[in-house]
């Protein structure tokens, strides 16, 4: 069974761009059906996606928020190849794995997959990364979105193995720093015993 927050998420455009104030569309959705949150705060969906979240939620629209944006047509990334440096900034920040790439080598957006989230833009150190418009088809499939929902669901399982585990390493290196090592505690019971034989 659809709870709301699933129903409000499905109307989202899962551009997981942020904007909206929340860490992707559906942290957003679940505050909206909390009441934590109005129906306004999301630029890529625009008047449009606003008017769609009043109508499930039997209130009336709102204009959208300055403070999280501008409506505007959706876009695509595409990363101008001649000027990048391949120093995986953008890889890092897209919040769909729709950027590929390997450190010092190209890298190159899978436009099937982009949401123009945008946040690969301020990312880049060198601007070699344009927007250009997204195909109407694109921007408006509901399978696109599905995919993009997927996507940002599977990334976000995947940093937080990473986290886990990097967490757990770093627990064991200092458990090797607090702890001496067994070649230490040999050579101090060898110290210890020289001071105990006779003579000594």
């Amino acid at each position: 069974m659809n709870t709301l927050a699933d129903r409000i998420d499905a109307l989202l455009p899962q551009t997981q761009c942020e904007q909206c104030g929340y860490h992707g569309c559906r942290p957003y959705a679940e505050a909206i059906a909390k009441g934590d949150a109005p129906i306004n705060q999301c630029p890529p969906g625009g008047s449009e996606g606003i008017v769609q979240l009043a109508a499930l939620l039997g209130c009336a629209p709102l204009p959208l928020n300055p403070e999280n944006g501008v409506e505007k047509p959706r876009t695509l990334a595409r990363i101008v190849e001649a000027d990048c440096i391949g120093c995986t900034k953008c890889i890092q920040v897209c919040p769909v794995d729709a950027i590929v790439g390997a450190n010092k080598l190209m890298h190159t957006v899978i436009a099937d997959d982009c949401t123009g989230c945008e946040r690969c833009v301020p990312a880049c150190p060198v601007d070699c990364i344009v927007l250009e418009p997204m195909p109407l088809a694109q921007a408006d499939d509901p399978a696109h979105a599905d995919a993009a929902r997927h996507h940002f669901q599977r990334r976000e399982t995947r940093v937080a193995a990473q986290q886990v585990q990097r967490a757990a390493e770093l627990a064991a290196r200092k458990a090797q720093v607090h702890s001496p090592s067994q070649s230490v505690l040999d050579a101090l019971a060898r110290i210890k015993e020289k001071k105990q034989e006779p003579g000594q």
